[in-house]
């Protein structure tokens, strides 16, 4: 039985990308490590917590040597490193948290792998996923390749340009086999309610103010995250030693424009006058360093491995306002807090 280890799998992506692994491949040993920091929350994974081959662990990256003591106990031969500190915001506030564990954390995890594997790598692989935001930012036309050149603009975005070239330092110098991917923003079930789409369907159900962004011309690439996680199976099983490959949905949108349709779906779902919501925008000073625009060209993953988006952001939209209308519950709890209480109530028993 193969063992892999998927770091942040309590988080918005990781979640999904545990469960379609070990619902997908019930002869592998899934081992998912999470610190649970605000952002990870197991009740995403109820519904496999249970699950034979499935196994959490609670912990940080961030800690060398838990990690080399992790590594010994498992044996992992495989590494799919969703782990890290996101919102920009908070980096701004805060930048040292992320340089900790989205530097150091996969340096960890870097240095613990090459000594597992340093005598036979053959079949492993460290997969390493990061994001369209280490590229900077895009004028009015363009996409971002995996050729384009690296020009983070936030401590996050530029703490996560730096793990990636650490990843490709170890392929170069140690002959790790890494491989890594970039994508762009995505959205759909779980997201922790401070990212722009879980915020405003929140808000627009509460009837508190949708914070805006300047004018709101900002555009963002938007890919469904579980297309996302279909892109990582594939990566992590077909990618190519040493590449890299873009993910993005294909479906540009300026957050103004994304708001509205936000509105008006959330609209004819509460049973509202259409118009209603649009009136709870209300537009706030710009973040600091905001990049204008990302768009990523995917064409690479599509053409070498055959991924490609499922369906649009309309669909992936309507879907995502119905999922977060009808898990009332779960979103209570997480802006709530009362969420962080379930480790203690699943686990503590065991």
């Amino acid at each position: 039985m193969k063992t892999i280890l998927i770091t942040g799998g309590a988080g918005f992506i990781g979640s999904h990308v545990v469960r379609l692994f070990v619902k997908k491949y019930p002869n592998c040993k899934i081992v998912n490590l999470d610190k649970l920091t605000y952002a990870g929350n197991l009740a995403n994974l109820k519904d496999i917590e249970d699950y034979a081959n499935y196994e959490f662990v609670k912990g940080d990256i961030v800690d060398g040597d838990f990690i080399n003591s992790l590594f010994l106990r498992y044996t992992f031969d495989g590494v799919i490193h969703l782990a890290a500190e996101s919102h920009v915001d908070r980096s701004i506030v805060s930048p040292m948290d992320f340089i900790m564990t989205n530097i150091v954390g996969t340096v960890n995890l870097l240095n613990a792998a090459k000594t597992m594997w340093k005598d036979n790598s053959e079949g492993k692989k460290f997969y390493h996923i990061s994001t369209d935001e280490v590229y900077g930012s895009l004028g009015e036309e363009g996409l971002f390749t995996e050729e384009t050149a690296y020009d983070p603009r936030s401590p996050y975005s530029a703490s996560k340009a730096s793990s990636d070239h650490i990843v490709r330092a170890y392929f170069h110098t140690y002959n790790l086999p890494v491989v890594i991917s970039n994508c762009s923003n995505n959205y759909g079930a779980n997201q922790f309610p401070e990212k722009l789409l879980p915020l405003c369907i929140n808000n627009i159900k509460t009837l508190k103010p949708l914070p805006v962004y300047g004018k709101g011309e900002n555009i963002r690439d938007w890919l469904w995250v579980e297309d996302h996680a279909k892109a990582i199976e594939l990566i992590f099983h077909k990618g190519i030693i040493g590449e890299t490959y873009n993910i993005g949905g294909n479906n540009e949108w300026k957050n103004i424009d994304l708001v509205r349709s936000l509105c008006r779906i959330m609209d004819n779902k509460l049973g509202r006058i259409q118009g209603e919501s649009e009136k709870l925008i209300t537009f706030v000073t710009d973040r600091a360093g905001h990049d204008l625009r990302y768009a990523i060209d995917s064409s690479k993953l599509q053409r070498e491995l055959g991924w490609g988006p499922s369906l649009q952001f309309e669909e992936g939209l309507e879907k995502t306002v119905d999922w977060y209308l009808s898990n009332e519950e779960w979103l209570n709890n997480v802006t709530s807090g009362a969420y962080q209480k379930y480790y203690e109530v699943q686990y503590g028993k065991r």
